[in-house]
C-alpha cells in the first residue's frame, strides 16, 4: 500500500485550482526541460506559468486548450532570466516502471466542454 501524507479539509480548501485557456506557449532560450505558458483565467487576468514538460509535449500541444491550473500557488523564480512561475499546471503522473519513482510522464486533463475561464474546480 502507497502511504501519502494527508491534509487537513481546511489545508484543501486554501488551494485554489482554477481552468484557464493557454493563449501562448513557447520554450524560452535558455530552456531544456520548461515550456512557457500564458494562460488566459478571465476576470482574474493572465498569468505567466512554466511546465516541465518539454520532453513530453511540444508548444503547440497547449495553445489555445483549458487545463486545470493550481492559481493561488507563490510564484518561483524559473531560468537565468529573472521570469517567475505564477501557478502550477495539473496533470496526471503516470509510471512506466511502478519500481522507479522518477519514470513518470504527465498526461494532461482535457474537460469535457468548454468552460468559462477562471472557473474555479471543486
Amino acid at each position: 500500500m502507497i502511504m501519502t501524507k494527508q491534509i487537513t479539509f481546511d489545508q484543501f480548501e486554501v488551494v485554489e485550482i482554477r481552468i484557464g485557456t493557454v493563449i501562448d506557449a513557447s520554450v524560452p532560450d535558455w530552456s531544456h526541460w520548461v515550456i512557457k505558458l500564458t494562460v488566459d483565467f478571465g476576470e482574474l487576468g493572465q498569468k505567466t506559468i512554466f511546465a516541465g514538460m518539454m520532453k513530453f509535449y511540444k508548444p503547440e500541444d497547449f495553445k489555445n486548450k483549458q487545463f486545470p491550473f493550481v492559481y493561488n500557488i507563490k510564484p518561483k523564480k524559473i531560468g537565468p532570466e529573472g521570469d517567475y512561475s505564477e501557478g502550477m499546471m495539473l496533470a496526471a503522473d503516470v509510471l512506466e516502471d511502478v519500481s522507479d519513482p522518477n519514470s513518470g510522464r504527465p498526461v494532461l486533463f482535457q474537460l469535457q466542454e468548454k468552460v468559462p475561464n477562471g472557473v474555479k474546480v471543486r
